[in-house]
């Protein structure tokens, strides 16, 4: 089976643990108005590689993914359930850790063909990157163009099969830094399990130029990128609502 990879990126230390091979596969139906990937947007192209080839090029430098392993991320990785199986099936039976980074979006409640297939792929999943873009829906939408039910109903489901995962939220001014809804999501995953860590991520510009190569609008003109320490400050409240909720002093 070959899946439909946009790149992939030898050693990467921002994808999970330790040093990893990262596999961007192809394909979105999100359209973040932050995105810094639109060219992963689109479904069906990109170079088409077999999960073996994925393995042998893992191999190829494998003493330096000791601590690490592989992690598939986006685009949106799990518009390629069938693919990701068979490739994670494939890492496990060497040893190698797995990562799925995924916005969630794809998951539906309910007993579906799909949702067995995601059942079998968590058997051989070690970690889940999931990233939560906006707690309240409305504004999700219209950072997105997507609901949020189906993502926060996949956070739920990761905590309920016990699932160990980390959280991502990126902090854009005047779209996601509300103190409200910061303190929401604090409280959100502070009911669930499972969560092992938190990213609080600074909106950055660094996308611009591929949407001007590209030709499209870049959706924000004129927001300017956030600071460290104001994400660091966005953590703070995220961390305060999940601890008060917890119970944790």
């Amino acid at each position: 089976m070959e899946g439909y990879i946009h790149s992939t990126e030898s050693f990467g230390t921002v994808d999970g643990p330790g040093i990893r091979y990262v596999v961007f596969m192809q394909g979105c139906p999100l359209r973040c108005k932050y995105c810094h990937n639109p060219d992963t947007w689109q479904i069906g192209t990109g170079e088409r590689i077999s999960a073996e080839e994925i393995i042998e090029n893992y191999s190829k430098n494998k003493a330096f993914y000791a601590h690490g392993g592989i992690t598939v991320t986006g685009g949106e990785p799990l518009l390629q359930i069938d693919f990701l199986l068979e490739l994670f099936k494939m890492a496990k039976k060497e040893g190698i850790h797995t990562c799925i980074d995924t916005s969630g979006i794809t998951y539906r409640e309910g007993t579906s063909e799909y949702n067995d297939k995601l059942d079998l792929l968590l058997e051989y999943t070690d970690l889940v990157m999931l990233d939560i873009k906006h707690i309240d829906p409305v504004l999700h939408r219209e950072l997105t163009g997507q609901d949020n039910e189906g993502i926060l109903a996949f956070a739920k489901y990761l905590s309920e099969k016990k699932v160990p995962f980390w959280v991502r939220h990126v902090v854009v001014p005047g779209i996601t830094d509300d103190p409200v809804y910061l303190t929401k999501l604090g409280e959100f995953l502070g009911n669930l399990s499972g969560v092992k860590a938190l990213d609080v991520l600074p909106y950055h510009t660094m996308g611009k130029a591929k949407y001007k190569e590209m030709g499209i609008p870049y959706p924000l003109e004129g927001v300017e990128a956030l600071s460290t320490s104001e994400a660091v400050k966005a953590k703070e409240i995220i961390l305060k609502a999940f601890k008060e909720t917890r119970k944790i002093p």
